[in-house]
């Protein structure tokens, strides 16, 4: 019998020596700029940043809280900054057609100009065109042209009279037209004196009278001819003044914005507009409404009719330097690509080129987006318009609707914006690998994975790296210095987190909660600096305010309503340990695992898989120790046991293979009818050549188990057996080492099942001899016999065909 010892009490938990830090506090030590132990992420980075091929955007995944999103953008932000600043972009209108507005590209600053600009062209319009229309040469000059109509007409009438009293017809205007009438003696001659004229001088008289009418109608048919010349030669007037009026400030902006060719089309089509509608500058008034639908950007001078001369700047870089960098917090589709607004008006929605808002790919376009990779997956449709823009290239609004080609309102098709730029998407492994499985565009577009390390190696060069980190945090949180003792406390402290002595972790946001808690109750006892009791009061609060379940249980099992026995022995019972995880805190649960045995076909009932509550790693692990069992102890004889397994009193899901060494004990138990002691509680998993495997958890295992016994009382006798290879891991509390120096309370390291089995029977296991067979006495050896015996009764019952003699296996 091989004697496996306990682990000696420094072996349980790595302490960092406060004297092996080269400071007195944190107040000592420069900020870190260095990203420690995340070479792999950072390298990625630098590639995805530093490539410019399409498809290279990046998606960042770690573990939550690892600092992923703060040093991508503090890496981003360091890049951004020497790079060049792109264009400003702007919508105007489109003079052609309204509901396509067309966007111009400036250079950083000249949006926000153009905009006012332009601004400054409309007031200063509605101030020149009135008054130029108002001028004594315009006055004049229009006044002529209508006098000359008039007197155009005026003489064609007076010719067209004399023409007639030559005749002997008078030609007279009347109130309501033209009289023809004959005259005698330059008289008109009365009625009842034409009737008493002689019939053939009344029939002339009659003639001429007809050809008078008929010129008169030729001249009268002229007269909307001449006015409707009269009427273009003003509009002449009217279009060569304004023309004048408007060059004069147009011709300011065009030197302004000289190399700019888009830009210079946009004013000349202005211009022309402003020609052509010149009318909306001289028949309005500041009392109309600032059109219906309010002042808005872009636009805040003049009435309604105005509107469609705004600039509205959609995308400003005037005051940046550098590429931008962006993150969205809410990353709905209008807000990362985008939208066009409608206002209510008289029951109608309506809409200009002026209520295009931008979203995060404009504000980042040319720079850098940051969109959180759940939250963009959470919202209707933003992960299509995201794919859609980095697929085209370009940033295209449009609405839920358009896209769906459901929209029931008069919308607009913006011209669409040039796209470049890299967008960096953050979140954890599983949505990461989901989305490369189930979206095949996702490998298109990004090409580049950052993935961030959950911890980094423990030693004394990362000892004095996370302990700068520290201080940084702690300057950067505006938090008292920690004194050496603290860093040490939290060093180990983050080594216990991860669950890991050779190791730091990496998850800066539990780092930063502690370091603030910690500083709260140094404050509160007024404190100049941090302490270790201050970090320690810090993490037994933590652990206060989340531990209500588990003290719950250990009150039942105190109690006696859950049975764990931690004195005796008891055949075919264990002691084995499991992990309930909530989340931000785990802790370990002991239960108590039981198995029976008898006569059978080779079949090993897992209990908890048969009602459903065993998990499928967990029914792994039965079936593992079936095929232990067989393999070892019938391999040429039948299998003719049923055994069944159960976790007494668990009403919950049961999943993971860290209980399949206990229950392997329980079995050995049952079947040698070698009592367990139960002083001692096993974890660990095993696999068919009775290797004992790591597990998770094991510190609050161990706990978990220490804190049922201490509260029965502690006889020196009591401890766990863990995996060998879970020794690496182990960072236990202060109260549990110390009772293990003390002698009373032990951890075994075992490497077989062999080595378990000793340690928890107190009998030999057996090896075989020479001859292949197990000591007689040995817990292999009395296993062996009974599992012989079973063979040799269930042949005597002809259960067994003799050609299935050397099958083992399960129905």
């Amino acid at each position: 019998m091989t004697q496996i010892s306990p682990l000696a009490a420094h072996a349980l938990c790595r302490r960092c020596d406060p004297d092996s830090l080269p400071f007195g506090s944190t107040s000592e030590l420069e900020d870190l700029t260095e990203i420690i132990g995340q070479d792999r992420a950072v390298a990625a980075i630098g590639f995805g940043i530093g490539i410019h091929r399409v498809g290279y955007n990046l998606f960042v995944f770690g573990p939550p809280g690892s600092g992923k999103h703060t040093t991508v953008r503090e890496y981003v932000e360091r890049r951004a900054i020497a790079e060049k600043t792109p264009s400003d972009w702007c919508y105007v209108n489109n003079f052609a057609d309204s509901h396509k507005p067309i966007a111009l590209e400036l250079p950083p600053g000249k949006g926000r100009r153009l905009r006012d600009d332009v601004e400054w062209l409309l007031k200063e319009l509605r101030v020149v065109l009135p008054a130029t229309f108002a001028s004594e040469s315009y006055r004049a000059r229009k006044e002529a042209i209508e006098q000359a109509v008039k007197n155009r007409q005026a003489k064609a009438f007076e010719d067209l009279s004399a023409k007639a009293r030559g005749r002997g017809i008078a030609l007279a205007r009347l109130p309501v037209g033209f009289m023809l009438a004959p005259l005698k003696e330059d008289r008109i001659l009365p009625p009842e004196e034409f009737s008493a004229l002689e019939e053939k001088e009344r029939q002339e008289i009659e003639s001429k009278t007809a050809e008078l009418r008929t010129e008169l109608q030729s001249v009268l048919d002229q007269f909307p001819e001449w006015e409707r010349e009269s009427r273009e030669e003003l509009k002449q007037l009217d279009e060569e003044v304004t023309v004048l009026a408007v060059r004069r400030a147009v011709d300011s902006l065009r030197v302004t914005y000289a190399g700019l060719s888009r830009v210079i089309e946009h004013i000349d089509r202005l211009q022309q507009d402003v020609i052509d509608h010149v009318q909306d500058f001289l028949n309005s008034s500041d009392s109309e409404v600032l059109s219906i639908l309010g002042p808005v950007a872009g636009f805040s001078v003049g009435p309604a009719a105005l509107r469609r001369y705004g600039v509205n700047v959609v995308i400003d870089h005037g005051d940046e330097k550098g590429a931008p960098v962006v993150y969205e917090d809410h990353p709905s589709h209008p807000n990362v690509v985008g939208s066009v607004e409608h206002i209510a008006q008289l029951g109608t929605l309506v809409t200009d080129f002026l209520l295009i808002k931008p979203g995060a790919l404009h504000r980042a376009n040319g720079g850098y987006l940051l969109l959180d990779a759940r939250e963009l997956l959470m919202q209707p449709y933003a992960w299509d318009g995201v794919k859609q823009a980095l697929r085209s290239g370009k940033i295209r609004v449009q609405s839920i609707g358009q896209m769906l080609g459901i929209a029931s309102t008069v919308t607009l098709e913006p011209d669409p914006i040039p796209l470049d730029l890299k967008v960096i998407l953050l979140g954890d492994r599983l949505t990461y690998y989901l989305l490369d499985l189930l979206d095949p565009r996702f490998p298109e577009l990004f090409k580049v994975a950052v993935d961030f390390e959950d911890d980094i190696d423990r030693s004394n060069e990362n000892d004095l790296l996370f302990s700068r980190l520290i201080a940084t945090i702690a300057r950067r949180e505006k938090l008292l210095p920690l004194a050496k003792e603290a860093v040490a406390r939290v060093l180990d402290q983050s080594a216990r987190s991860c669950g890991d002595s050779e190791k730091f972790s990496m998850r800066v946001g539990l780092l930063v909660d502690l370091l603030r808690e910690a500083d709260h109750w140094a404050r509160e006892n007024r404190r100049e600096a941090t302490t270790a009791a201050d970090v320690q009061h810090a993490i037994d609060a933590g652990i206060e305010r989340a531990n209500r379940l588990q003290q719950r249980i250990y009150e039942e099992i105190r109690r006696g309503t859950v049975l764990i026995d931690t004195t005796g022995e008891e055949v075919g019972q264990v002691n084995g340990l499991s992990l309930v995880d909530l989340g931000r805190y785990a802790f370990g649960r002991p239960s108590r695992i039981t198995a029976s045995v008898r006569l059978g076909k080779g079949e090993v009932v897992d209990i908890e898989r048969e009602t459903e509550l065993g998990g499928p790693i967990h029914s792994k692990g039965v079936l593992i120790l079936g095929g232990l069992l067989g393999s070892r102890y019938a391999n040429d004889r039948p299998f003719a046991l049923s055994a069944s397994l159960v976790f007494e009193q668990s009403y919950g899901p049961v999943e993971g293979d860290s209980a399949s060494l206990a229950e392997l004990i329980a079995l050995l138990s049952a079947l040698s009818e070698v009592p367990v002691r139960q002083c001692v509680a096993v974890t660990g998993s095993v696999n068919q050549q009775g290797q004992v495997q790591a597990v998770g958890g094991v510190n609050e295992k161990i706990e978990a188990f220490f804190d049922v016994c201490r509260a029965a009382g502690l006889t020196g006798e009591q401890g766990v057996v863990i995996p060998a290879a879970n020794q690496k891991h182990l960072m236990l509390r202060a109260d549990v080492v110390e009772a293990a120096a003390a002698g009373r309370f032990r951890v075994w390291p075992v490497e077989t099942v062999d080595q378990a089995i000793e340690v928890t029977t107190g009998a030999p296991a057996g090896e075989r001899d020479a001859s292949g067979k197990y000591p007689d006495r040995s817990v292999n050896g009395r296993v062996e016999a009974r599992l012989t015996a079973f063979g040799e009764k269930l042949r005597e019952f002809g259960r067994v065909p003799p050609s299935d003699s050397a099958t083992v296996g399960f129905p």
